[in-house]
């Protein structure tokens, strides 16, 4: 029933899971191997078979992008791949916000789109692939990866793989020539045979469907998206399939659907009314899915700029490194509150009443990694008062351990995490708040600027790694307990932070749900660096970024967060020797004796 403990040695850079075509994470074993990732050394860059994706660029899409330049750029030039035209132009206007020297038509905009002759399917039974890419000279390309990283728009690597295949064989074309030959052509289209989803599909066979030797052939060992497409959904991958995978994640988000069960049978069960998420008039229909947890951030808060005009927003508490990033970069700037505390919220108040305006408040609750809670009942008592909109995160905590939704406008999430737990695809979504001040405003600016980018393949492999989400949440709330007591009784550990033992637990505990737990994200400093080495290289979990995942993971979270800000981090309490624990569903006893033995390795 539950996971067991690693057995299998990771090797630096190999995916996690092992063999895990689209891993969202990757083996950084050792604490020098971390230190030596971000400094750049060639023995762990160059055995990286993946990353975590908005800093990592997947090799599928990396050589999506070189095939696109080898065609229709130069030798000098590089590519960034965005899912729509309109991902792309907001690449370009932070590159002429950026960069102050940017020649004219030195980035532009390639539009690509499925050839004529294999249209038929576009709108229709099967899903339509196209993607823009933003052409930029080579050395300008800090400026795009900063983009990428920290908006999340970029496209997932299924859709680069499948994408690849059709570039390759001719059948994805500059739109521009595309849209000259429909203006050229006179009466009805005569369409030709559709295309398969799947990347080989329309390339084998007259019929458009690829044989059962031929698909054997196909997929390669630890190839998990086409084995799972072969073995689950056959070779087409029908869009109506998929958007019922996407309506029942939707339901899930929205706390209506939490049995596990098969993709038609959830659609067919009556909602749950007793996890719905406690808010009148609430329904999935106020639920967005985007392609990652800050492609969401990202969003809401470019939304919320269009919904209410250019103005400063606000940061509480200190926050995972992007998000902080995009509150800067993408608007008129950020006042940052990177403690916490109830002093700043002193703070904050004094400027509003000195008539000080902001956008929106944004806070995770709780925080990652301090794991610290915010004081909702006030924030939004201030946001009542002085007009501002409120923003959090709810991913570390999620809607099964809290319920944070009536204190805020808009939360967002990190489906990617513990909601999908099989570290294998990117997710996020926006729930908006029917009862929140700015409902109507939002919900009309919302059905004008979301578009639906997730790619239908990325949709399938998060309903099914979703259905049972409640029963995982549940266990490892009861395993991040038992580790947190191991770590609290130790005498070498000074610090131990999660939610039930922090000095911010009352304000958890007003959003806590009746049967909800304190979530399975934890963290620990020592009082010595050289204890942390020692702990952290003898500690026998996964070790590599992210979180949520149905096993422990492990990571010195701050040297890979903020390496090249140590002392910033550090001055907000964020020690540079802080090892950060996403907590898995192992069994209980063993996962402790885990951690036991490497706190028994740190020397005396």
């Amino acid at each position: 029933m539950f996971a067991t403990i690693k057995n299998v040695e990771n090797a630096v850079g190999e995916t996690i899971p092992p063999l895990t075509a689209h891993a969202v994470s990757v083996s950084l074993p050792t604490w020098k191997s971390n230190v030596a990732y971000e400094e750049g050394e060639d023995w762990v860059i160059k055995n990286m078979k993946t990353g975590y994706p908005r800093f990592f660029i997947h090799l599928s899409i990396a050589r999506l992008a070189e095939v696109i330049v080898e065609k229709h750029a130069l030798p000098s030039e590089q590519a960034m791949l965005f899912p729509t035209h309109k991902a792309a132009l907001r690449c370009l206007d932070f590159f002429n916000r950026q960069v102050s020297d940017l020649g004219p038509k030195e980035v532009r905009i390639l539009d690509l789109v499925p050839a004529p002759e294999n249209l038929s399917h576009v709108g229709s039974e099967t899903a339509s692939p196209s993607l823009s890419a933003v052409i930029f000279p080579k050395e300008r390309f800090p400026t795009a990866k900063s983009f990428w990283q920290h908006s999340g728009e970029g496209i997932s690597s299924r859709r680069a793989e499948y994408c690849y295949e059709l570039f390759k064989r001719g059948l994805l074309v500059e739109k521009e020539k595309v849209d000259d030959l429909k203006r050229m052509c006179k009466g009805p289209r005569r369409y030709q045979k559709k295309v398969s989803m799947d990347s080989t599909g329309p390339l084998n066979g007259s019929n458009g469907h690829t044989s059962p030797e031929e698909s054997k052939e196909q997929v390669q060992e630890g190839q998990d998206s086409l084995q799972f497409i072969e073995e689950r959904f056959g070779r087409n991958l029908n869009v109506s399939l998929a958007n019922k995978a996407l309506h029942a994640v939707k339901r899930r988000i929205a706390g209506s659907l939490t049995a596990d069960l098969e993709l038609t049978e959830a659609l067919e069960q009556e909602a749950d009314n007793s996890r719905v998420r406690q808010c009148s008039g609430f329904s999935e229909d106020d639920v967005y899915i985007y392609s990652c947890g800050m492609n969401a951030i990202y969003n809401t808060h470019r939304s919320l700029l269009v919904a209410r005009g250019p103005m400063k927003s606000i940061e509480y508490g200190f926050p995972y490194v992007d998000t902080l990033k995009i509150l800067e970069k993408f608007g008129p700037g950020c006042l940052f509150y990177g403690m916490g505390e109830s002093e700043e919220l002193d703070d904050l108040e004094r400027r509003l009443r000195n008539g000080e305006r902001y956008l929106a408040l944004f806070c995770e609750f709780p925080g990652n990694p301090l794991l610290k809670t915010p004081d909702l009942v006030r924030i939004k008592r201030l946001a009542d008062e002085f007009d501002f909109a409120v923003v959090i995160d709810e991913t570390i905590g999620n809607f099964i351990n809290v319920n944070v939704l009536p204190y805020a406008d808009v939360v967002v999430s990190s489906l990617t995490k513990i909601f999908s737990g099989d570290c294998n695809v990117m997710g996020g979504s926006a729930v908006l708040n029917p009862k929140g001040r700015y409902y109507n405003l939002l919900k009309q600016t919302w059905e004008a600027e979301f578009e639906n980018n997730y790619w239908p393949e990325d949709t399938l492999f998060l309903e099914r790694n979703s259905r049972d989400f409640v029963s995982r949440i549940e266990r490892i709330n009861l395993n991040a307990e038992a580790i947190c007591e191991v770590l609290l009784s130790h005498p070498r550990i000074k610090q131990v932070n999660y939610p039930k033992h922090s000095p911010t637990k009352r304000f958890y505990d007003q959003c806590r749900t009746v049967s909800g737990g304190y979530g399975g994200l934890l963290s620990a400093t020592f009082y010595r660096d050289s204890d942390a080495v020692a702990f952290y290289d003898n500690l026998d979990t996964a070790k590599g970024p992210s979180l949520g995942t149905n096993f422990t993971l492990s990571s010195p979270f701050v040297i890979l967060a903020h390496y090249n800000e140590l002392p910033w981090a550090s001055s907000f309490g964020v020690d540079s020797n802080l090892v950060r624990f996403s907590v898995g569903l192992e069994e209980t006893d063993a996962l402790v004796a885990v951690f036991r033995r490497a706190l028994a390795a740190i020397p005396q």
